[in-house]
């Protein structure tokens, strides 16, 4: 997992490091009571830091943890080698799990680290089917997730895949290990306390999503250098979130690590303008690049790509709700992630290097009552087996809120907020 030898001061600092950073997980990123149960899904290269995290979460008092490795190339192996009635077959018993664990009370640990580019040969259509199957027989859990039935995080780990295709130009183990400073970096695990760290970083967070909540805007406008200019009215009884929250469990934890956005439900019908991505796309194994979408009236109207823009079409067309948005968040281009000058291609990071909005779902925690289906709709929010972040801020966004009365009101200038919370 490091490029350095065993026996060298690199090495120790790693590992340093690597234990904090498996600490924090447990610590701040679930929050792991005493007697807590815990589900780890991690790439099979993360098996060290899964050890690691497990024994974090023994020492938090921990009653039970399982574990869950992932391989992404039996999913290539699937598409490249599957017949159509292998892609379009999936048990519906494959959630059973899952839905189990949810009920039982578990949290859950989701470390990333997937090529972003592991799909880039395959049929997208092929891959639309097996996403939109997968999002079918997972959709109790997802819904779970999203109202925070239990306290969830998702972090990640630097895999050689990855760290490849982020920094091409470095050999093999240079990479990989670039790649963890920076995870480190922008997740603070290098500091000598990372938990107190996030606990002052937390507390900004907080301000700021006081102060939107305080306001209840109509809607946000956010203008770039790049072509963005989209108004995005919110929903009604809109909440702001960011930072740590308040699972329906009782426990608070962080579902992101890194995290700097403030983020909250627009209203399906009342986006309008254009969006124009700031930073390329990850999605279902390939990367999307050039991306400009017109809203009209919240929908999605008109679309292109200059790269992969069949696979951003099958999103859109996934079903009636993913050519609508179901996320708005506001994130300054002084953030850790930006600072780094990394493209990740891995929206975890990415979206926290700039302000964003989401394809699809909303989440309920998004709406007051939001845990109601008949409220969420009521108050203009987004179904969709989707929700899928792309980025659309640079350090030149403005973004301004807007009041009932029509009263504009500055939010952000030149991509830094101007509120203090």
């Amino acid at each position: 997992m490091t490029a350095s030898s065993p026996h060298d001061p690199q090495a120790s600092d790693f590992r340093t490091h690597l234990a904090r950073y498996a600490e924090l997980l447990v610590r701040t990123g679930v929050n792991l009571p005493a007697g807590g149960k815990l589900r780890i899904a991690a790439p099979i290269e993360a098996a060290e830091l899964v050890r690691l995290t497990a024994r974090a979460a023994y020492r938090a008092g921990a009653s039970d943890v399982r574990v869950t490795y992932l391989d992404p190339h039996l999913d290539l192996a699937l598409f490249e080698d599957g017949t159509d009635d292998a892609v379009n077959f999936l048990p519906a018993w494959h959630a059973q799990e899952r839905e189990a664990m949810v009920e039982d009370g578990y949290a859950s640990i989701g470390i990333v680290g997937e090529d972003p580019s592991l799909l880039a040969g395959v049929n997208p259509a092929r891959v639309a089917a097996r996403s939109k199957l997968t999002a079918q027989v997972m959709r109790r859990v997802s819904e779970a997730t999203g109202s925070f039935r239990v306290n969830w995080t998702v972090a990640a780990m630097a895999t050689p895949a990855w760290a490849a295709r982020v920094y091409p130009d470095l050999p093999p183990q240079e990479a990989v290990a670039r790649l963890w400073a920076d995870i480190f970096a922008v997740t603070r695990a290098d500091q000598p306390d990372p938990v107190a760290a996030w606990d002052a970083h937390l507390t900004r967070l907080e301000r700021l999503t006081a102060y939107l909540n305080g306001k209840q805007y109509a809607a946000v406008h956010l203008k770039s250098d790049l072509g963005t200019d989209l108004t995005v009215g919110l929903a009604e009884n809109h909440v702001w979130q960011g930072g740590a929250e308040t699972a329906r469990n009782g426990v608070r934890g962080v579902p992101n690590l890194p995290t700097d956005e403030v983020f909250t439900a627009p209203h399906r019908g009342r986006v309008d303008g254009w969006a124009v991505a700031s930073k390329p796309l990850s999605a279902r194994g390939q990367l999307i690049e050039g991306i400009r979408v017109r809203f009209e009236a919240g929908r999605a109207t008109e679309v292109s790509a200059t790269r992969g823009e069949d696979t951003l079409r099958q999103l859109i067309g996934t079903d009636a709700g993913a050519a609508h948005l179901g996320e708005v968040a506001l994130v300054p281009a002084s953030a850790p992630v930006a600072q780094t000058g990394t493209l990740f291609l891995n929206t975890l990071f990415d979206e926290n290097a700039a302000s964003h909005i989401a394809l699809g779902r909303c989440y309920p925690t998004n709406v007051q009552g939001g845990t109601d289906e008949a409220t969420l709709t009521a108050a203009g929010g987004n179904d969709s087996l989707i929700h899928v972040d792309w980025m659309i801020g640079t350090p030149a966004t403005d973004v301004d809120g807007i009041t009932k009365e029509g009263t504009r009101e500055p939010l952000m200038r030149a991509g830094e907020w101007v509120v203090q919370g």
